[in-house]
């Protein structure tokens, strides 16, 4: 009988949903005729100005008697430029994330002081509420850990005697704020080692936090099963973490964050629909495919060095005849950045010195040609002029890879560090607004005279 109600189930939703298909699809000359910013663009591919922000900007581009110009990419935390923050904290040979989540939450730079205290207060709240771990994340694993983050965002809703501030006072919300940024990284390494055990079929390996660590070093401490690490790979996770934390209010992520947080609801809620956003393969989820395209490239081009090889077989990723099959290059070009990314041109720098410690030259290298091959592809396959450049998704996934990191890991760790970020923006957006977003939709839908049930 249950199989005969599946059955029925499965036939109803098929029908219904052949029904719908052509319903949903709306033509683009539509969004054309009416005028509207399809994903919230301008027709030359610039982002619709929504908001104005304080903590973060990015710039590919400058406007020159209305047109875009191209330029080099510049990316600022609270007015600073990252690759200057990143020259002042290496030069001391210090990490810098727990720097940059204070100067993004707070909107300055800690003297030693301040930024001693920061970190003693994200080593304390690194510590899970009781029994969090046994009924939240043991109790129901998942075998994407983006979901279970989101979810595990959400309970700790739970365990917050007062979760619901908005509008109170911006001590309680920032205190929350250095909370979700400290457990994040737990979280994430907890919920893998569920994962592994559960579906992997693997041990269960856990490992406390250590006070005297900090957020890089402790992230390879808890998923490594001895806890080791080299000061090199602890840099350069690090590195990944700053230029990860925030990439302005526009981005999908930050977006949605902001969006829920002008609704007022609780920063719990608004923080898990980012990790939501960021899960999506169009956003944090593309470093992903990244790793699988260039999987790929490495396994089906035979002379990595042959440049005549690799453009060949980007000429058939475009025509869907290699890769994912979808005619896409990963890793190649930004909403934003035209000339050059910031985050990647400073990721491939220390990704470069790795990879010779590691052994893994030569794959950095085809890496490198496919980054430098695929603009004059594109040209030569007639798919636009327009510059285009390797994004921080080129090199991410390569880094964390030399780093021993699993796969399923890469994003998460995008939300590790963007956790700052989004914090920085709901703070923002909860305190420095005070309106709902409610943008229009244009409705197209011909009016219809209700049908009676039996004249259907």
């Amino acid at each position: 009988m249950a199989k005969d109600r599946a059955g029925i189930i499965d036939t109803f939703i098929k029908t219904r949903a052949e029904e719908l298909r052509d319903g949903v699809v709306i033509d683009k000359s539509a969004y054309d005729d009416y005028n509207v910013k399809r994903g919230l663009r301008n027709s030359d591919g610039t982002g619709v100005t929504v908001g104005i922000t304080r903590i973060g900007n990015v710039r590919g581009y400058y406007i020159e008697n209305g047109e875009p110009i191209p330029a080099e990419g510049e990316l600022t935390y609270r007015g600073i430029d990252v690759a200057e923050l990143v020259r002042g904290f290496t030069a001391d040979e210090r990490p810098g994330f727990e720097e940059t989540a204070y100067l993004l939450l707070f909107g300055q730079l800690p003297d030693a002081r301040s930024l001693e205290e920061f970190r003693a207060i994200l080593a304390e709240y690194r510590l899970l509420p009781n029994k969090f771990f046994e009924d939240m994340i043991l109790a129901a694993p998942s075998k994407n850990i983006m979901n279970k983050l989101s979810r595990s965002v959400l309970a700790l809703y739970s365990y917050d005697d007062e979760p619901e501030t908005f509008g109170r006072t911006i001590e309680d919300e920032l205190d929350k704020a250095i909370r979700l940024i400290a457990r994040c990284p737990v979280i994430v390494a907890n919920a893998f080692a569920a994962k592994r055990h559960y579906f992997d079929n693997d041990g269960l390996h856990l490992r406390r936090s250590r006070a005297e660590l900090g957020t890089a070093e402790n992230f390879l401490n808890l998923i490594r099963q001895d806890g080791s690490y080299t000061a090199a790979e602890a840099r350069l996770l690090d590195l990944c973490f700053v230029l990860h934390a925030e990439h302005g209010g526009g981005n999908n992520s930050a977006f949605a964050c902001r969006v829920l947080s002008s609704a007022g609801t609780d920063i719990y809620s608004a923080i898990a629909a980012a990790v939501g956003s960021l899960k999506g393969a169009r956003h944090g989820g593309a470093n992903e495919r990244v790793a699988d395209m260039l999987s790929m490239v490495a396994s089906d081009v035979a002379d990595w060095t042959s440049e005549d090889e690799v453009r060949e077989y980007l000429h058939r990723v475009l025509r869907k005849e290699a890769g994912l099959g979808d005619g896409l290059i990963y890793g190649m070009g930004h909403a934003i950045y035209t000339l050059s990314d910031p985050r990647a041109v400073m990721l491939k720098a220390m990704a470069r010195e790795l990879a010779v410690e590691k052994g893994m030259r030569e794959e950095f290298d085809l890496i490198e040609s496919v980054e430098r091959l695929t603009p004059s592809v594109f040209q030569e396959a007639g798919r636009g002029s327009k510059p285009l450049c390797a994004n921080v998704d080129m090199y991410s996934g390569f880094v964390y890879r030399m780093l021993g990191i699993p796969r399923e890991l890469y994003t998460p760790l995008f939300a590790v560090a963007r956790m700052a970020g989004w914090c920085a923006h709901r703070v923002e957006e909860a305190w420095g607004n005070g309106k709902i977003m409610r943008p229009a939709y244009k409705a197209i839908t011909k009016e219809t005279a209700y049908t009676p049930l039996g004249a259907r």
